[in-house]
């Protein structure tokens, strides 16, 4: 059913999408404190620690995006009705906007406004997602 989609969506849904669930699955996976410490950039030398809480929530969210993954695979590579994508599509924008905005309000206002002091993971979870 991808295949009926216009170039564009299609790249970014079938292509675009599924490498940044990927991303968002082994950033947590693989260094979980990394993952965490990364979250808000608090500047050079900072040093975050992680509790064993906040360890099991970013390995529980990586095994999300997991799951992301292989939902937007399924559908998008096995579905045949136009309906389902579409309706899959609207899931992943109600998505994207609830995910950017939870997102500057974890930030605060002066952190989401200071564009020049994003770091590659609030560029991933704002920049990105609002660019695709």
């Amino acid at each position: 059913m991808a295949s009926r989609l216009p170039s564009f969506p299609r790249t970014v849904f079938t292509v675009i999408e599924p490498i940044s669930l990927i991303a968002g699955c082994l950033g947590p996976l693989i260094d979980a404190d990394w993952f965490i410490a990364s979250q808000i950039d608090d500047g050079p030398g900072a040093n975050v620690a992680s509790s064993e809480n906040a360890r099991l929530v970013a390995l529980q969210l990586g095994n999300a995006y997991g799951l992301l993954f292989l939902v937007g695979v399924a559908v998008l590579y096995t579905t045949t009705e136009l309906r389902v994508v579409r309706n899959y599509l609207i899931a992943l924008l109600i998505a994207d906007i609830t995910h950017v905005g939870l997102t500057c309000q974890g930030l605060g206002y002066d952190r989401a406004v200071d564009v020049a002091g994003w770091n590659a993971v609030t560029w991933g979870n704002v920049g990105f997602t609002v660019r695709y």
